[in-house]
């Protein structure tokens, strides 16, 4: 961790709710004038999706999937938190997805990266949202540099529902082959993803509140105002909870350390308790 640098880092898989994260912290940087760099965990895959579709061809998956460590340039990401936590330097990438038109337009296809290169000189904070923000192993520790690491995830099978709608309807896969997506990835989903959630300082899942017991038979996505979200902070007394509940309509303690908010509310919720942590680092920055 670092005052003079800090770090914040979103952790969760795929339509866990990470993109809403991002726009919540964007709308505070700029509401704030912070300075971010800004970094996805997808430019630090190893395998581009045309390798990532051959390896899978042979049965070898690329190291298995994007979940798991293996299958991504962890101490890349590593030096990039170590570096950027030192010097406010560091080196990343880019990962063209099929909406990045001002990429596409400059020349790189879909699934591929660009070169890497240097971080923005001059930012006050380096803002990281992918699935290994704080992932901790025998080899790696990244959580040790995050100041705010955050978990947006979903009740498990919420999770496989998403991704089956939104496998199926936008990117054309049958639910057979994205059954089976998930079913190749679970052992590192439990491995490498999950054991990040025990290392944040907040988490946030969203819970349904209509029948998801079947995942693989739901055709549709259970909406926000058909969901509610858990919040569990890990250390409590930095919290201002009664503030917190009457701001959030709906919102109750189901925990000393647990609220629980309307789904519609999350954008609120996150605002409300993020911000003030944001402009905390900020001043922490100026006597460093």
């Amino acid at each position: 961790m670092s005052k003079r640098y800090p770090i914040i880092a979103v952790t969760g898989s795929s339509g866990a709710g990470t993109t809403t994260a991002c726009n919540i912290f964007n709308k505070i940087f700029a509401g704030e004038n912070i300075r971010a760099a800004m970094v996805s965990g997808d430019s630090f895959h190893k395998y581009t999706r045309e390798q990532m579709t051959r390896l899978a061809a042979k049965g070898q998956y690329g190291e298995r999937n994007h979940f798991a460590a293996a299958a991504n340039h962890i101490d890349k990401l590593e030096a990039l938190f170590h570096d950027y936590s030192a010097s406010g330097m560091g080196h990343f990438r880019h990962y063209v997805h099929d909406d990045d038109l001002s990429l596409i337009e400059a020349g790189y296809k879909p699934g591929t990266f660009t070169p890497w290169k240097a971080l923005p000189p001059d930012t006050d904070v380096l803002f990281y949202e992918g699935l290994h923000g704080g992932i901790i192993t025998d080899q790696y520790n990244l959580a040790q540099y995050v100041d705010l690491l955050i978990g947006v995830v979903p009740i498990v099978n919420l999770e496989w529902i998403q991704k089956i709608y939104r496998d199926t309807r936008q990117r054309g896969y049958t639910q057979e082959a994205v059954v089976q997506t998930i079913i190749k990835r679970m052992d590192d989903y439990v491995h490498d993803i999950v054991p990040q959630f025990s290392h944040t300082h907040i988490n946030f899942q969203r819970v349904p509140l209509v029948d998801t017991s079947n995942p693989f038979i739901v055709r549709d996505v259970p909406s926000d105002d058909e969901s509610m979200i858990v919040i569990h902070f890990r250390d409590r007394g930095t919290v201002e909870f009664p503030y917190l509940l009457q701001m959030i309509p709906g919102s109750s303690m189901s925990r000393h350390d647990t609220m629980v908010i309307p789904g519609t509310k999350l954008p609120l919720a996150m605002d409300l308790i993020v911000r003030p942590m944001v402009l905390e680092m900020m001043a922490h920055k100026q006597f460093a």
